[in-house]
């Protein structure tokens, strides 16, 4: 059981982080298209509208990718997480089906509206197409968070007899106070990746001296917006969603921030440590008297729980996991804010596109979004273990008892090397696109 367990979490939890590699970008993306689409309207210099086609054929590319990675993780409800599929789906069945009807054919139906009907629906109409892409993805993103917001927090159920979950007040699915900080900070985050990705492409521009219009456009659009959703990740949004933590998943913020033993008089902020389940410590630590207290709740003084106040039944079941995921999501903003910080101030400057060190970093930097939201996922996902449903429904329920072990590895090996096969193919398609520009700038 326990292999079969593993197993099937080892299949979800790759299949969907290679997924996520591509709406990350879409979302945020589709916002900066929208502002180039819209500045061309305004000003009526073809090159933002070049940049706007330009970056809706890689959106396109990515969001064929995500569709067809999206979809194995569909089937995985029924074939290795069928109790769980039986027990929630009058849940999570209703947000699930109306991200699906909605949101996927609303984001669909107008990119290629966008991508083919300029000349025939004119240009505000045109950006009226990017707009609704825009919504579109955007309303994807919340319905699926309304449905991971259920499961961090679950809210507006009852149990039956037979121990299904069924909806009786519909509408707190949509008021539950996990949802709007964690909507919030994961499309901000989106919109990190998405302003690398333009910032990194345009630095890219200038230090080869090829589409230089391009590239200085590309970097100042990547580094505002940026700047601006890099801080907002980080407060309000970061900071709403981890208070949501200590009200309603205390455990898990315990193991997030390695707190293994009450601490009175105030809680230290760990800057550096490994956490030793063994001994329950952390070694080697470098920390800050009194800071998360502060930080938290806004008092020196503040107790938090320690992992010793809880069942160790109800711990976390990836300690070492959760805090590694956790510090390399939050180690990695701050550094993002700090370069943007002095890539805004060499823009005022009017220094920022001779600055090669700071080119340089956007270019080194494109991976590194990548992974700070993936950690943020596996924050969010590892600190819900052991559970399903929180508090109600374990994992170990709602795996499906009749795939065994060995099928699921040999389908595991199966998206590993098929995805591999994609990803290559991706990044060959992209890289081409990227290698050819903009197009050239009508006269």
């Amino acid at each position: 059981m326990e292999d079969m367990l593993f197993y099937d979490r080892m299949q979800f939890a790759f299949t969907i982080t290679f997924h996520y590699l591509f709406p990350q970008l879409t979302m945020g993306l589709s916002l900066l298209i929208v502002y180039f689409k819209g500045k061309f309207l305004y000003n009526k210099v073809e090159k933002y509208n070049d940049a706007a086609k330009f970056w809706m054929k890689i959106f396109a590319l990515n969001f064929a990718m995500g569709v067809v990675t999206g979809i194995p993780m569909e089937f995985q409800f029924g074939t290795n997480w069928a109790k769980f599929s039986e027990l929630t789906g009058g849940i999570i069945g209703q947000t699930l089906a109306m991200e699906g009807m909605f949101s996927f054919f609303l984001e669909s139906s107008f990119l290629g509206l966008f991508i083919f009907g300029e000349k025939l629906l004119g240009h505000k109409l045109h950006f009226v197409t990017g707009f609704l892409v825009f919504l579109g993805s955007w309303m994807s993103g919340y319905l699926i968070i309304a449905t991971h917001s259920w499961m961090q927090h679950p809210v507006g159920y009852e149990i039956l007899e037979n121990g299904k979950f069924v909806l009786n007040n519909f509408g707190a699915l949509f008021s539950n106070p996990w949802l709007l900080p964690s909507y919030l900070h994961n499309q901000l985050a989106s919109l990190v990746t998405a302003s690398f990705v333009v910032a990194a492409i345009g630095a890219f521009y200038l230090l080869n001296n090829k589409h230089h219009e391009f590239g200085r456009i590309f970097v100042k659009t990547g580094v505002i917006f940026g700047f601006i959703s890099s801080v907002l990740v980080a407060v309000p949004t970061g900071d709403l969603t981890a208070k949501n933590v200590v009200k309603y998943q205390p455990a898990t913020f315990a193991a997030m921030e390695g707190i293994f033993h009450t601490e009175k008089g105030g809680s230290e902020i760990v800057l550096i440590g490994q956490p030793n389940t063994l001994d329950k410590k952390l070694d080697n630590k470098i920390a800050v008297p009194n800071i998360l207290s502060f930080l938290t709740y806004q008092n020196w003084d503040a107790e938090i729980k320690g992992l010793n106040e809880f069942d160790e039944k109800d711990h976390p079941t990836n300690i070492p996991g959760l805090y590694y995921a956790y510090h390399i999501m939050v180690g990695l903003g701050t550094i993002f804010i700090g370069i943007l910080f002095f890539a805004v101030v060499q823009l005022f400057r009017k220094k920022l596109y001779k600055t090669k060190w700071i080119l340089w970093s956007l270019v080194f930097l494109l991976p590194f979004p990548y992974i700070a939201n993936t950690t943020g996922w596996y924050t969010a996902e590892l600190g819900r273990q052991p559970w399903l449903v929180y508090n109600l429904l374990r994992t170990s329920e709602g795996a499906s008892p009749t795939v065994s072990s060995g099928n699921t590895l040999f389908t595991l090996l199966g998206f590993i090397g098929l995805y591999l096969l994609l990803g290559m193919l991706f990044l060959i398609l992209v890289g081409k696109m990227i290698n050819n520009g903009p197009e050239p700038i009508k006269h």
